[in-house]
């Protein structure tokens, strides 16, 4: 048997962790993009001082809010399809109209956010979480006596 299949099932037993570290990770880095956007930190030259209700603003609203949320793993479910779906938008309204390919377009960072996000909507937030605790919490709650 090739070596490295043998070491799946390894992996599997901590798939719980490797994903709550995708969504901290993810969620870290998503961060940035929000406060970028609404505080100036860090500073980028495309992002920061940006004019209030434009979309590249409101679109920090999305960060700014749900990558906390997500990173924590509240609500992740719903908080990922909703940021899966903002990167969808940018990457089809402002990244494709310039290039088909992602690499030339600056769209990188939308798609694989997009997909990661879909991802973590339907897979859930993994281990360490407020979801994982609150349902672990509801279930062993005891009963009326």
């Amino acid at each position: 048997m090739n070596e490295n299949l043998s070491r799946m099932p390894v992996l599997r037993n901590w798939q719980p962790e490797i994903l709550a570290l995708l969504r901290i990770a993810t969620a870290l880095v998503y961060l940035q993009f929000g406060t970028a956007k609404l505080l100036g930190f860090p500073f980028s030259d495309t992002l920061s001082n940006l004019p209030p209700f434009s979309l590249f603003w409101i679109a920090g609203i999305f960060e700014i809010i749900g990558a906390p949320l997500l990173l924590i793993g509240l609500f992740t479910g719903p908080v990922a399809f909703v940021l899966s779906g903002e990167m969808a938008i940018a990457y089809f309204f402002i990244h494709l109209p310039e290039d088909f390919f992602p690499l030339r377009n600056g769209g990188i960072e939308a798609i694989l956010f997009c997909f990661i996000f879909f991802y973590l909507a339907a897979a859930g937030p993994g281990a360490w979480s407020v979801d994982m605790w609150l349902a672990r919490r509801r279930r062993f709650k005891p009963g009326p006596v």
